[in-house]
């Protein structure tokens, strides 16, 4: 396992855990494990005030170690997938904490065919950051920087034909979150006909995610209510995922989108195949509202890498998190917040209908989802006798009617709980039951005190 890199990729609060000098090593070992025929590596980043601070350092890495540096500037996620791929570097890097408050960044790489490194991979440069070699090419070998904003159009291209006809007449509000797609996707959508109303457009380096985006969704709701808007739309801070609103206000996450966009690719007969992959975080309504539409479901784990490998192996065209991070594998390799956005869209325009009449393909169970932060060692909780003896017996409770799913956070020091039941009121008892014991265990763990052997 990966020492640094977590679920996706580097992350920790810029300039005190995600320091320059990591930044440097990083890009130093990453650039010389992906070296190829090309000699170049894409970087973007989002909006964050640290972000210049990490680009410089990370290039100045790649550049010492003989490769040139792409520098696309302030990018979404999707769009340096792309633009690896599209530019032949031999690899990509995004600078990005994505969802996460302003104070945190992160990096995180693509290969060549604009994919996440895998786990073993990322092992493979840590060992190369513990023994970068004190050689270093000559001033004749060391790489360049290049500006390369402009080659954004080649991606705006890209997403603009990943749906025939126009939008005309759809009235869609944008949440951007002030983040890397603030510019893009009103563009995008704008010139495809639809009537756009974006907000959160103004990003100052400390307001990326901060009371909006895909994160924070109340006044979004409000505003596509208020101002009789057919969809909202809401962006994280990198633009790799979106959720929605419907016309009443009412929450579109991304179990409902994924189901829209398979049913109505069910009925056009273009679902090839009939599969779907989804983490276990899913919904179970929406297992059985594919299921009644003869679509198989794949479960992973939690993380849209685990997802794009799976979609790989079994060659699925469609799959994704309930978060809104949604992979269409035959438009780009990474979850695409505007991509989803157009396919949503379309659905709506082929269809004639609205939102909240789409969204009755599925009938989602009530699901609670609680965080504990942890300071200590959290992977090990669920070995924990008392722990592990609370959540077999809620689940036995729940004789079937729903599931229980607690498990580490890859990207944030929480243990979360997920439950899902019948009603609301059953799936917040039992998480809470769940909660209360995980919390004794650790303030028991913490003072050195006796922890019970049950609760």
């Amino acid at each position: 396992m990966p020492k640094l890199f977590g679920t996706d990729g580097v992350r920790g609060i810029a300039n005190k855990d995600l320091t320059a000098e990591l930044a440097t090593k990083l890009g130093q070992a990453g650039a010389a494990f992906l070296s190829g025929q090309a000699k170049k590596i894409v970087v973007g980043r989002d909006t964050r005030i640290s972000g210049n601070l990490l680009e410089s350092a990370l290039s100045a890495g790649i550049c010492a170690a003989g490769l040139d540096v792409y520098q696309l500037g302030v990018m979404p996620t999707p769009a340096v997938a792309y633009l690896t791929r599209k530019l032949g570097a031999d690899g990509g890097v995004v600078i990005s904490a994505s969802h996460n408050p302003a104070e945190y960044n992160g990096i995180k790489f693509f290969n060549a065919n604009g994919i996440k490194l895998t786990q073993a991979e990322e092992v493979e440069i840590e060992k190369l950051m513990d023994g970068l070699s004190a050689d270093k090419p000559a001033v004749t070998d060391i790489g360049r920087i290049v500006d390369a904003s402009q080659e954004v159009s080649h991606y705006i291209s890209h997403i603009k034909n990943t749906i025939s006809g126009d939008l005309n007449g759809l009235k869609v509000a944008l949440d951007c979150a002030n983040g890397a797609v603030y510019n893009i996707a009103p563009k995008v959508l704008s010139e495809m006909g639809a009537e756009v109303t974006a907000f959160n457009t103004s990003p100052n380096g400390l307001n990326i995610n901060k009371s909006c985006g895909s994160t924070h969704l109340g006044s979004l709701q409000k505003i596509v209510k208020d101002g009789r808007f057919d969809i909202g739309l809401a962006f994280d801070g990198d633009a790799d995922r979106v959720l929605a609103v419907d016309e009443s206000g009412n929450l579109v996450d991304g179990d409902f989108i994924m189901a829209v966009c398979a049913a109505h690719l069910n009925d056009l007969e273009t679902l090839r195949p009939k599969v779907l992959v989804t983490t276990v975080m899913t919904n179970i309504g929406f297992d059985r509202s594919m299921a009644a539409l003869g679509i198989k479901v794949i479960k992973t784990s939690v993380g849209d890498r685990h997802v794009l490998q799976e979609m790989l192996d079994d060659e699925v065209m469609i799959g994704g998190e309930q978060s809104g991070h949604i992979i269409f594998l035959n438009h780009n390799s990474t979850g695409d917040g505007i991509i989803t956005a157009l396919q949503l869209l379309t659905v709506m325009r082929d269809k004639n209908q609205p939102l909240s009449r789409l969204t009755g393909v599925m009938t989602r169970f009530p699901q609670v989802l609680k965080n504990i932060r942890v300071k200590e060692e959290k992977n090990n909780l669920l070995e924990v006798e008392p722990i592990k003896l609370t959540i077999n017996r809620c689940q036995d409770e729940l004789k079937g009617a729903g599931r229980i799913l607690v498990r580490p956070s890859g990207t944030e020091p929480l243990v979360r709980v997920m439950v899902e039941a019948a009603t609301i009121e059953k799936a917040n008892r039992l998480a809470d039951k769940i909660c209360d014991v995980i919390e004794d265990y650790l303030a028991a763990d913490r003072t050195g005190a006796r922890v019970p052997s049950e609760k």
